[in-house]
C-alpha cells in the first residue's frame, strides 16, 4: 500500500483516478471471465484507494467466482465496515455464508438487506436455501444419531449443493463414507480439506478413521493423537483412539493364545473383539477367520463354517476363508459344497495347490456317491478279515428274505434290497484286490457287480464258514 504521508497534493488527487482506471480494467477482465487478472487489478485499486467500499465489493465478487468464499466474505464485511449502507456487500455476505454452510450468518445478512431495502429480492433465493439447509441439518443429525450412514450421505449431498464450500459437511460425509467402508472416497475428501486447512482436527480424524477401517491400527492411533494435539477436546478422536488401542491389544492377545495352543481362550478373546465395532469389516473379517481356525482346532466344524460364511459376506474375495470352509465341508462330508468352494477359489487364484485340492475334493465327491460298503456292514475302514466276516454273517441273517416271509410286500422288498447290498459289500470287502480298488475310488460295482447273486453269496458263505443245523439243505432257523 502506498504511504500517503510522503505524497504531494498532486499525487494524492491523482491516485483515485488511477484506482478508478484499475477498477474499470478489472471490470473488463471480470466480464471476460478472466477472474485472476480481474483480482489483481481490483487489488491494485484497493492499494491505491483502501477506503473504497466498492473496490472491496468488486474483489469479493471476483473471489466468489474463484470459489474462494472465505476471502470473498472477508472483503464483503470490510466493505460494510467502510459503508454500513452498502446493500450489495450484504448480498455477497449472504451468498458467501450460505456457500460456507453458515446458516445464522446467511439469515443475519438477509435481514440486513431487507432492512435496507424492503422491496429487494436480491437474497430471496438465499433466504429459502437457508431454511432448507436448516431442515436438512436436522434430518442429517437424526440419521447420524441412528447410524443410518447411507441416509446421512444422501442428505449431505443435497446440503452440499446448497453449501458447496462447507468443510463441516464435507468432513461429515467423509466420516460416514469411512463407516460404510468407502475409505478411498473418504480419504480423498479429507486430503482435499487438509490442503485448505492443515490444522483441521476433523480432517486428521477422518484420515485416522480410514486407516483404522483398513486395519492400519498403529497409524490410526498416531492420527487420532495428532488430532487431539490440535484439539484436546476432540471427542471422536478420543473415542477412536481408545477403540483402536483396545482392538490392537485383543487381536495380539488372541493370536498369542492361538499360537500357544490355548484355543478356547483365544476363542473368547476373538468373540469379545468382534463386539467392539460392527462397522469395521476389514478387521472383523480377520477376527472371524481366526475364530474359524480356532473352531477347527477344537472340533467345532459347523461353527467354523458359520464364521467363514460371515467372513465371505463381508469380503467375497477372502481366499483363506473360502479354502478353510471348503476343508470344513469336506470333513463334514458335504462334498458338493466343498467342490463348489474350491472351484470358486481357483477362479480367484489359479495355483497348483488349489488345483490339487479341487481334484481331491472331486474324488471325495465321486466316492461319496457310491455305496458305502463299510457303512452297510456297520464296520470301520480298518476292519480285519474276521471282522468283515462276522459283520456279514450278522447282517445277512438279519435281512435274509426267509426271515421276513410273513412281512408285507413292501417290507419284504426293502429287506431283499438290504440283503443284496450286504452281499455286495461282502463280495467287495472280502476280496483283497476288489477292496483295494474300491478304497482307491474305482467304480467296482459297475465293472464287476452286474451279475451279482446275493443268495449264491449267502449259500457259499455258510457252506464254507458254517452257520446252520443242516448245511446240506441250507435251511436255517432265524
Amino acid at each position: 500500500m502506498l504511504n500517503k504521508l510522503y505524497m504531494s497534493s498532486e499525487e494524492f488527487t491523482f491516485l483515485p483516478r488511477i484506482a478508478e482506471e484499475k477498477k474499470k480494467l478489472g471490470n473488463d477482465q471480470y466480464k471476460a471471465q478472466n477472474y485472476q487478472n480481474a483480482l489483481k487489478l481490483y487489488t491494485d485499486a484497493i492499494s491505491l484507494c483502501p477506503d473504497s467500499a466498492a473496490y472491496y465489493g468488486n474483489r469479493a465478487a471476483c473471489y466468489m467466482m474463484l470459489l474462494n468464499y472465505n476471502s470473498a466474505l472477508t472483503d464483503a464485511r470490510h466493505a460494510i465496515r467502510i459503508d454500513p449502507g452498502f446493500e450489495k456487500a450484504y448480498v455477497r455476505v449472504a451468498k458467501c455464508c450460505l456457500a460456507l454452510g453458515d446458516i445464522i450468518g446467511t439469515e443475519q445478512a438477509v435481514k440486513m438487506v431487507n432492512e435496507l431495502n424492503s422491496l429487494s429480492t436480491a437474497v430471496a433465493a438465499e433466504q429459502t436455501a437457508a431454511q432448507k439447509l436448516r431442515q436438512l441439518e436436522a434430518t442429517i443429525q437424526a440419521n447420524y444419531d441412528s447410524k443410518s450412514y447411507r441416509n446421512v450421505v444422501f442428505y449431505l449431498d443435497s446440503a452440499l449443493k446448497l453449501a458447496p464450500a462447507c468443510l463441516k459437511y464435507r468432513l461429515l460425509k467423509a466420516e460416514c463414507l469411512a463407516f460404510l467402508g468407502r475409505c478411498d472416497e473418504a480419504l480423498d475428501i479429507a486430503v482435499g480439506v487438509m490442503k485448505l486447512d492443515t490444522t483441521s482436527a476433523d480432517a486428521i480424524y477422518v484420515r485416522g478413521l480410514c486407516l483404522y477401517y483398513t486395519d492400519n491400527l498403529d497409524k490410526g492411533i498416531i492420527h487420532f493423537e495428532r488430532a487431539l494435539t490440535l484439539d484436546p477436546d476432540h471427542y471422536k478422536s478420543k473415542q477412536m483412539r481408545s477403540k483402536c488401542k483396545q482392538l490392537k491389544e485383543m487381536k495380539e492377545n488372541g493370536n498369542m493364545l492361538f499360537k500357544s495352543g490355548r484355543y478356547r481362550e483365544a476363542h473368547v478373546i476373538y468373540t469379545d473383539a468382534l463386539k467392539i465395532d460392527e462397522h469395521n469389516k476389514d478387521i472383523n473379517s480377520k477376527l472371524l477367520y481366526n475364530r474359524a481356525l480356532v473352531n477347527t482346532r477344537i472340533g467345532n466344524l459347523r461353527e467354523a463354517v458359520a464364521d467363514c460364511n460371515r467372513v465371505l459376506e463381508l469380503n467375497s474375495q477372502y481366499l483363506k476363508a473360502l479354502l478353510l470352509r471348503a476343508r470344513c465341508y469336506n470333513d463334514l462330508e458335504k462334498f458338493e459344497e466343498s467342490v463348489a468352494d474350491y472351484e470358486t477359489a481357483l477362479q480367484l487364484e489359479k495355483t497348483p495347490e488349489i488345483k490339487r485340492m479341487l481334484r481331491e475334493a472331486k474324488f471325495a465327491l465321486k466316492k461319496s456317491k457310491r455305496k458305502d460298503y463299510y457303512k452297510i456292514l456297520g464296520i470301520g475302514r480298518n476292519s480285519t478279515d474276521d471282522e468283515i466276516k462276522k459283520a456279514y454273517r450278522k447282517k445277512a441273517l438279519v435281512h435274509h428274505p426267509d426271515r421276513h416271509a410273513n412281512s408285507s410286500a413292501e417290507e419284504r422288498k426293502e429287506e431283499e434290497l438290504k440283503f443284496k447290498e450286504v452281499g455286495e459289500a461282502y463280495a467287495i470287502l472280502s476280496d483283497a484286490r476288489k477292496k483295494s480298488r474300491y478304497d482307491s475310488g474305482q467304480d467296482i460295482e459297475e465293472q464287476e457287480q452286474a451279475d451279482f447273486d446275493p443268495n449264491q453269496m449267502f449259500r457259499s458263505f455258510f457252506q464254507f464258514n458254517g452257520g446252520g443245523r443242516n448245511n446240506s439243505s441250507f435251511n436255517f432257523e432265524f
